[in-house]
């Protein structure tokens, strides 16, 4: 069955502020119907239109320091200090971590797009924010008593994801900041090798805490920038946790306030650490069967609930994990075409609703729609 032409997903050269069309809801509801059926697919890419709506929502929330949801330890009451005092780089987008990963999506942006309308505002936000100064101040903060467990370890992936794409960019302004985060970057990678070898059992919730996934992008991290010890460390620790794991009961699936798949999380990290056939072989004991649950985009009833507007998310992580597992398989393999048409269906889900037009969720989302754009093998409805 080869699905309808839908709706482009671009802003029809609008730019920022227009809201992205939704897709026809029959399109979506056979979609879900139908878990494994060949769709009409073609190439994904950020388009600028898209760039520059997705600029748009983080260059809003970087700036804005309240509401603001804080991960802070206080010792005494010189501790009870606003966001920007304690945060000067990392303050708006109601909480640090999502701070850090719409400054990610501004350099990304930017580097997919140089000549892009917002590239000017971009640079201007990130130079005010991105200062050595304001960088030694996120970086003593976590010298403070209490501080140990501060954004472990989301938080952490997330910066390491920004030091990443800073790494090596060819860019007069990316080099300077990519020299100013530096030491906060060394700061979160000590964090990890401190807390992994005691971190003896994995978390795997499908939220924050998820060890996956903070393995995932730290690994990226230890490979761009050639941090060997680091890289070791992941990798082993990977082993440990998810190695041996078999039939997992991802039918549970999913939780009311995910945000993330534990079971294609997990799946996509050892992706990153086995060779391609001795993943296969561990991905046919792992999940011999993708069950329904996977294959069927969550229901988000409520995009001005701040958690189950984290189920828009969860439709965006699962796509971009299923789209970079799906490159594993060989082209033509059956279990390849299920990943990436599965992965469609759920971008086609929630990309839509990036700007519901609530912060609850126009704080974060657009950051998971260009992780998951960004994903080898990603691909769109036709």
């Amino acid at each position: 069955m080869v699905s309808q032409p839908v709706a482009d997903l671009t802003c029809g050269g609008r730019g920022v502020g227009c809201r992205m069309p939704r897709f026809p809801a029959a399109l979506i509801r056979a979609l879900s119907a139908f878990p494994f059926m060949i769709l009409s697919l073609s190439a994904a890419e950020i388009t600028v239109a898209e760039a520059s709506h997705f600029a748009g929502l983080a260059l809003k929330g970087i700036g804005k320091e309240f509401p603001n949801k804080m991960d802070h330890m206080m010792n005494s009451a010189a501790d009870v200090r606003s966001p920007r005092e304690l945060h000067p780089a990392f303050y708006g987008c109601f909480d640090w971590h999502s701070s850090v990963h719409g400054h990610w999506m501004l350099v990304r942006l930017l580097r997919l797009h140089p000549g892009l309308p917002d590239a000017p505002a971009i640079r201007e936000a990130l130079r005010a924010n991105l200062t050595r100064e304001n960088l030694a101040v996120e970086t003593a903060y976590l010298k403070k008593p209490g501080t140990g467990s501060f954004e472990r370890t989301y938080g952490w992936a997330w910066l390491l994801k920004l030091a990443a794409e800073l790494h090596g960019w060819e860019d007069a302004d990316g080099r300077q900041w990519a020299s100013h985060l530096a030491p906060l970057a060394d700061a979160f990678v000590g964090r990890y090798l401190n807390f992994l070898p005691r971190q003896t059992y994995p978390i795997r919730t499908g939220v924050h805490a998820n060890t996956a996934f903070g393995l995932s992008f730290a690994l990226d991290y230890a490979r761009v920038a050639g941090h060997r010890e680091l890289e070791a460390l992941i990798v082993s620790r990977a082993k440990e946790y998810f190695g041996h794991d078999v039939n997992y009961p991802a039918s549970w699936e999913p939780g009311g306030e995910d945000f993330f798949s534990p079971a294609l999380m997990e799946a996509d990290l050892m992706r990153r650490v086995l060779e391609p056939a001795e993943f296969m072989a561990w991905w046919e004991k792992f999940l011999p069967t993708l069950p329904l649950a996977l294959l069927t985009p969550a229901v988000v009833s409520d995009r001005s609930d701040p958690k189950i507007v984290h189920l828009d998310g969860l439709n965006l992580s699962r796509a971009a994990c299923l789209w970079e597992l799906s490159t594993v398989f060989p082209e033509g393999d059956a279990r390849r075409i299920q990943l990436s048409e599965t992965a469609a269906k759920h971008a086609a889900s929630s990309l839509p609703h990036v700007a519901s037009g609530d912060y609850a969720g126009e704080h974060w989302l657009a950051s998971f729609a260009v992780w998951m754009l960004s994903s080898p093998g990603a691909v769109r409805l036709q």
